[in-house]
């Protein structure tokens, strides 16, 4: 294994300048009504994403077309309590959660083991809707795992293998681990490594946030106990 690199950063020649915003956009958005929600936050979650992901002829002529709407901020902790966020794009929403595949060596993966809790945002800045998701998490099984990593480009496949997530590594290093495995599975179909795979989030706490004039928004919060198959409590809370 290749050494370490350090760079070295230049010294700082001035503290960096306090940047202040003021700007305020009023969003304008239909009304989000109660009788207007699914029982389910999962349905209500894919009305919307079907919404975002294939707007009507008129919405998209008006700037409506949700660009990569799948893609979801995901915040995990470590065991202290210290956390962490990023952005990952959803691969899927079945009747239990939220599934996402990452390498499980990597940091995120790491937390979740440790802290097996996570929170998800979704922010669709064209249609100025938000979806914040507060679960437990759980490995999807091997057979999952394996039947969307075959779905991947061979390039990314290969890249799981080359790459060692959220580790150190030296500049062309990358490059020569992705040759290597080139080489290694030259005629032969990737298969998928036992350290990657999917996670999903199993909610209890959904919440559907929609831009409103004068910041008051419209937001409603779906919750129920953690582990409970039975019905999910609706509230509407204050902007």
């Amino acid at each position: 294994m290749s050494s370490q690199h350090i760079y070295a950063t230049p010294a700082a020649t001035a503290a960096p300048e306090t940047v202040k915003l003021t700007t305020h956009n009023q969003y304008v958005t239909p009304r989000l009504l109660a009788g207007d929600l699914d029982p389910n936050p999962l349905l209500q979650f894919n009305t919307w994403f079907a919404s975002a992901l294939n707007p009507t002829e008129s919405e998209a002529a008006g700037g409506r077309k949700v660009h990569e709407p799948e893609a979801m901020t995901l915040s995990t902790a470590t065991a202290r309590g210290i956390p962490s966020s990023r952005v990952v794009l959803l691969k899927t929403v079945d009747k239990t959660g939220f599934v996402f595949f990452t390498n499980y060596n990597s940091r995120k993966s790491q937390e979740l083991i440790a802290n097996p809790y996570a929170s998800l945002a979704f922010y669709w800045r064209e249609v100025s809707r938000q979806v914040r998701v507060v679960g437990k998490v759980e490995k999807v099984s091997r057979e999952e795992s394996m039947e969307y990593y075959n779905t991947r480009p061979r390039g990314s496949r290969l890249g799981a293998w080359a790459s060692e997530q959220s580790k150190p590594v030296q500049e062309g290093e990358l490059e020569e681990r992705v040759k290597a495995q080139e080489q290694k599975w030259e005629g032969k179909e990737v298969e998928c490594p036992e350290f990657w795979g999917g996670w999903r989030i199993v909610p209890f706490e959904v919440e559907f946030w929609s831009g409103q004039p004068s910041r008051l928004h419209d937001r409603f919060k779906y919750t129920r106990a953690e582990g409970s198959s039975g019905e999910w409590k609706i509230e509407k809370l204050s902007p």
